[in-house]
């Protein structure tokens, strides 16, 4: 697979296969990826790899938090601005619509869109997450520098013919899953990143993901 097809054949996959991945393609995977570009080679990622018995505790973990505030405790910061408009909030509506008419649920059926919702806690089925920190002080370009790893960190798995699907959700419950995952104060935490093995015949996972045209978001000086 070539740089390309791993660009172009990766999304967020919501229902994976009950089937495992082998932690060698993982560290594999990891090794590669800290080649991954940073400011001044800082290296601002850190992670924690969690599966079996230990997701299943965390997992457990924040369903039970869940009820207690399903809005979220301890986020430490905002997975979306609260001026979000235009293009901005009309993608992330638009996507939201296409993910719930691939499956089927209505508008007005919100029992149906919390359960799908809910099934973020369960990693969408996939038996592996990635858990991403970095630490407090780290400014704007540095958090740059941990999406160019995730992202390497993905198509690279596409590559060895896997799957995954960042998860920011994990953050509205930040603190905690920083006790969780043993992580100290001097971090905050990041997101999740499920990762597996995709169900090719999941609606979910085939509808349309649009992007908008180049002309809406670059253009060219001097050339």
């Amino acid at each position: 697979m070539n740089v390309t097809e791993a660009v172009t054949s990766r999304r967020s996959i919501r229902q994976f296969l009950d089937k495992p991945v082998d932690k060698s393609v993982i560290e594999r995977v990891l090794e590669t990826a800290q080649r991954s570009p940073s400011g001044g080679n800082t290296q601002p990622w850190n992670a924690v790899i969690v599966g079996g018995d230990e997701l299943t505790r965390i997992t457990n973990a924040i369903k039970a938090k869940v009820p207690e505030a399903p809005m979220g405790e301890g986020h430490e910061y905002a997975i979306y601005p609260g001026e979000l408009d235009g293009r901005y909030e009309e993608q992330r509506r638009g996507v939201g619509k296409a993910m719930f008419d691939a499956i089927d649920l209505a508008r007005d059926d919100k029992a149906g869109r919390i359960a799908q919702m809910a099934k973020n806690w369960d990693s969408f089925g996939a038996p592996v997450q990635l858990f991403t920190y970095t630490r407090k002080y780290m400014g704007p370009p540095q958090w740059s520098d941990m999406g160019m790893w995730m992202q390497t960190v993905m198509l690279l798995l596409r590559e060895e013919g896997l799957d995954s699907c960042s998860q920011e959700i994990w953050a509205l419950y930040g603190t905690y899953m920083r006790e969780l995952l043993g992580i100290d104060d001097d971090h905050i935490f990041f997101c999740g990143m499920a990762i597996g093995y995709r169900d090719p015949a999941a609606p979910i996972n085939n509808f349309e993901v649009s992007r908008v045209p180049l002309s809406e978001n670059v253009k060219y000086l001097g050339l």
